[in-house]
C-alpha cells in the first residue's frame, strides 16, 4: 500500500505541476492580452477638439450681440459726427483767421506802398472800404484792390472746397472703419 499510495501521491503531484504548468501559460497568455489595454484604452477615447453649436443658439447669440453693440455704435457715431462738426468749425474759424490776417498784411503793404509813393493814406483807404468812388487815379487803386479781393476769395474757396473734400474723405474712411469693426464682431 505504500507503493501503491506511492505511486498515486505521484500521479496528483504530477497532475498537479502539469495543472499548475497549464495554469501558468494561461496567465501570461491573459497578461499578454490584457497589458495593451490601457493604451488601447486611450487610444479609443474620444476627445472633441471643437465644441459644436446648434443654428439656433448661434443666431440668438449673434442677435444679442447685436442688440448690445447697436446702441453703443450709434453713440460712437454720433460722437463721431459731432467731433467731425467742431473740427470743421474750428477749420472754418482758422481759415477766416488766415484771410483776415493775409487781407492785414495785403492792406498794411497797401498802405506802406501809398505812403512811400506820396498817397492820401486817410482817404486812399476809406473809399475802398466803403465803395464810393473818388477821384480817377483812386477808382484805379479800386479796381487793383477789388482784383486783390477777388484773387483772396478764390484762394479763399479753393482751400475750402479742398477742406471739404478732405473732411468728407475722413468720414468716409470712418464710417467704413466703424463698419469693419461692426462686421469683425
Amino acid at each position: 500500500m505504500d507503493s501503491s499510495s506511492h505511486n498515486a501521491l505521484q500521479g496528483c503531484v504530477a497532475s498537479l505541476r502539469s495543472s499548475m504548468q497549464l495554469l501558468d501559460s494561461s496567465i501570461n497568455i491573459l497578461d499578454s492580452g490584457v497589458s495593451d489595454y490601457p493604451r488601447l484604452a486611450k487610444v479609443l477615447q474620444t476627445q472633441r477638439h471643437f465644441e459644436l453649436v446648434s443654428e439656433p443658439d448661434l443666431t440668438t447669440a449673434q442677435s444679442s450681440l447685436l442688440s448690445e453693440l447697436q446702441p453703443e455704435v450709434s453713440t460712437l457715431l454720433s460722437r463721431v459726427e459731432t467731433h467731425l462738426d467742431k473740427l470743421s468749425r474750428r477749420e472754418q474759424s482758422l481759415i477766416a483767421k488766415a484771410d483776415l490776417q493775409e487781407g492785414r498784411l495785403s492792406n498794411t503793404q497797401q498802405k506802406a506802398s501809398r505812403t512811400s509813393g506820396g498817397g492820401r493814406r486817410g482817404s486812399g483807404a476809406r473809399p475802398a472800404a466803403a465803395g464810393s468812388a473818388g477821384p480817377l487815379p483812386a477808382t484805379g487803386r479800386l479796381s487793383q484792390l477789388e482784383e486783390a479781393k477777388l484773387h483772396q476769395l478764390r484762394q479763399k474757396k479753393e482751400r475750402l472746397s479742398y477742406a471739404v473734400s478732405r473732411l468728407e474723405l475722413q468720414a468716409g474712411q470712418r464710417e467704413r472703419q466703424l463698419r469693419k469693426s461692426m462686421a469683425a464682431q
